[in-house]
């Protein structure tokens, strides 16, 4: 009896940066993973909180769920962070950039 379906099994090269910021309140160290999965978005790795999200530039423009996402309480660090993740995230999907 199988108690589990798989969805999916994959295995490629992958491209890894690392960045991190600072705000007048906070630091931030993350690893971005730039994969052909998830329709091209990266996945962002928060290496203080652990979480994991994927996320477009699109995407860090939702204030409301970079302050969820991250724990974030303030706007003005939520929008440091969003400005921030815009300024590293690729403006393109990952076919046309690599």
């Amino acid at each position: 009896m199988t108690l589990f379906e798989r969805l999916y099994d994959e295995s490629e090269k992958v491209n890894v940066q690392f960045v991190g910021m600072t705000t007048d309140h906070s630091r931030y160290d993350f690893g971005i993973v730039y994969t052909s999965l998830f329709f091209g978005k990266p996945l962002i790795n928060c290496l203080q909180s652990g979480k994991c999200l994927l996320l477009g530039r699109e995407d860090v423009e939702d204030l409301d769920m970079i302050k969820s996402s991250f724990q974030v309480t303030d706007d003005t660090e939520a929008l440091a962070l969003s400005e921030f993740l815009k300024s590293v995230l690729p403006p393109l999907g990952m076919e046309a950039q690599y």
